[in-house]
């Protein structure tokens, strides 16, 4: 049985920084995934994508904002349970929860945080009979190493930010980069819209629309799709990779066995003080939940776990005050023995 203060049900960057929140009331966590590392949909998803509302950095991959987080975290030694699902939930008579993985991994707290962003992820496929048989071998439905592509021919099929911003990025990587979607208008950021029509003129994006990807083609490997383009016959377009990007499709999973609210596959929460759920010592906190007014932001997860926190003291110590304290005054003191406090003061006459 694995103890702890705060059991943490999801380790993106939310849950990440409970940590450091958790670690300055001298609380301990643990933290589980079903993910084999750390980091959530940032090293999943999108590791070499950029981020830019992240305050203090105008601009950081969203694999190096997991390293930073890692970074940040360490002096407070949490423990991870990786590549495992949280599945049962089993509160005791002592008002601690007992929390089982699908592995049967077991771990008790008095306090669970759920962090787990939009839950678990699949891809929304295209309808293309053939599709399955090219997973894999040419066909993948989310960039994790763009390396992959170096000096490949490639095709992206979407309309929305994920297709704009990987055709950007890939068209200093790959052979060529052909974006296909089936309406002649984006839903995207302004600026990507028109750095792709900049990169369209000068020959480095080739653009098809109003279109569609309707076949593959390939022997064990993807070597070209079937395009079906408005106002023209179908046609073979040679390629090394096909990427549709239509986007994801979030699940709960077991989670909302758990007789939480939810409201629109999100978990209701009360914002107005600390983000607990209808069952009191579990929290829910960053994009798996929701309330009036709620953004699905990273820098707003930060937030509601700094409150969670405060909430999850009082909880786990009613006898005790806790004094807030800023860290440049008060410093920060690890579980491991090291500290970090800024430099003291030096007194000194002068003559």
């Amino acid at each position: 049985m694995i103890q702890t203060d705060i059991l943490i049900i999801g380790a993106g960057p939310t849950g990440l920084f409970t940590v450091f929140e958790a670690g300055l009331l001298k609380l301990r966590c643990h933290l589980i995934d079903a993910l084999p590392q750390p980091g959530g949909q940032c090293s999943e998803i999108y590791p070499k994508k950029p981020i830019y509302d992240i305050p203090a950095y105008p601009e950081i991959l969203a694999g190096d904002l997991t390293h930073k987080l890692l970074e940040q975290i360490k002096q407070f030694e949490p423990g991870f349970t990786l590549g495992e699902r949280a599945d049962t939930i089993e509160k005791q008579e002592d008002g601690t929860f007992i929390v089982t993985t699908n592995k049967g991994t077991k771990h008790q707290a008095p306090v669970v945080a759920i962090a787990g962003g939009l839950g678990s992820f699949e891809p929304r496929k295209p309808l293309i009979p053939n599709i399955a048989d090219y997973e894999d071998k040419g066909v993948e439905y989310m960039i994790k190493e763009p390396e992959l592509y170096r000096d490949k021919d490639v095709v992206i099929a979407g309309g929305g930010d994920s297709a704009l911003d990987w055709s950007i990025f890939l068209t200093d990587i790959a052979k060529s980069v052909t974006l296909i979607h089936r309406r002649n208008e984006f839903r995207g950021a302004l600026d990507s819209v028109e750095k792709v029509q900049e990169l369209k003129d000068q020959g480095k994006i080739q653009l098809i629309t109003p279109a569609e990807v309707k076949g593959i083609s390939g022997n064990g490997k993807v070597e070209g799709v079937l395009v079906e383009e408005e106002g023209k016959e179908a046609y073979i377009l040679k390629t090394d990779h096909f990427i549709p990007l239509f986007g994801l499709a979030p699940k709960l999973g077991p989670i909302a066995n758990w007789g939480l609210e939810i409201e629109k596959n999100a978990i209701k929460v009360n914002n107005a003080l600390d983000y607990q759920t209808n069952v009191p010592g579990i929290y829910a906190i960053g994009d798996v939940n929701t309330y009036p007014g709620k953004l699905k932001l990273i820098l707003c997860g930060f937030h509601e776990a700094t409150l969670m926190c405060q909430s999850a003291f009082q909880r786990i110590h009613p006898d005790k005050k806790y004094v807030m304290k800023y860290t440049t005054v008060g410093g920060v003191d690890g579980f491991d023995g090291t500290r970090k406090e800024a430099p003291k003061a030096v007194v000194k006459a002068i003559n």
